[in-house]
């Protein structure tokens, strides 16, 4: 697996961004880009599980592997669900199993700065470059509206 990393300076503080990051409803806006109608299942709590949903009920099963408020999150993704069935063990899930999607977020004045890195494979590494661009200015049209 290799590293992507995306970064992007928000005109709002920390706290805001790190709201429109994880509320219910700003998510399924800045995710939309990645799949129409994503939507996270999880309380966001470090060890929690943490389902990443499309309208068919297929995605991701992860797990929140750290959660410092309004400055880092840490996802580490074991696993695919399809129609609402978990798999962790196949041979194609194992190939990426223990991916983290990491995002920080640091003050620069008033700004905020957001840094996204993610493991990935040779697979979705350009679907993420073209796609990551766009959820990106999503959360900026977000900020500028808080």
């Amino acid at each position: 697996m290799e590293k992507q990393v995306f970064k992007t300076t928000l005109n709002a503080p920390r706290e805001t961004v790190w709201n429109i990051l994880w509320n219910d409803e700003t998510y399924r806006v800045w995710t939309a880009p990645f799949s129409e109608g994503s939507r996270a299942v999880t309380d966001w709590k470090k060890g929690s599980k943490a389902l990443f949903l499309g309208t068919d009920n297929s995605g991701m099963v992860s797990t929140i592997a750290e959660n410092i408020p309004n400055e880092f999150m840490s996802i580490k993704h074991l696993g695919i669900v399809k129609d609402g069935v978990e798999d962790t063990e196949s041979k194609e899930v194992q190939q990426w199993a223990g991916a983290l999607e990491n995002y920080t977020l640091r003050s620069v004045g008033d700004n905020t700065e957001l840094t996204i890195e993610m493991d990935t494979n040779e697979e979705f590494k350009d679907f993420f470059a073209d796609t990551w661009p766009k959820a990106l200015d999503k959360i900026k049209e977000l900020s500028a509206q808080k």
